[in-house]
């Protein structure tokens, strides 16, 4: 389960981030590229816009639930598996 204390710098202020489980598999940048980004640095995804339409919150949700290793997290009251 994604740890708020352990996300990544690079997100965006708002409730989805990804945390330091993150294994750089492309799930997330896949599921919902408008939101998701990769730190080539870093090998990593982040979140670089928190989604701003029903349908791109429906893909992070998406994403968050697909993640293999738990890494997304969604720290908002909104969203039926906050």
């Amino acid at each position: 389960m994604a740890d708020v204390a352990n996300k990544y710098p690079e997100n965006v202020e708002g409730k989805f981030y990804v945390d330091d489980q993150c294994i750089d598999c492309d799930l997330c940048r896949e599921t919902a590229p408008a939101n998701f980004k990769r730190n080539d640095d870093g090998g990593h995804s982040y979140v670089y816009k928190q989604p701003e339409s029903p349908e791109e919150e429906a893909l992070c949700n998406e994403a968050k639930e697909g993640c293999p290793v738990e890494a997304i997290g969604n720290d908002g009251a909104s969203g039926e598996n906050s």
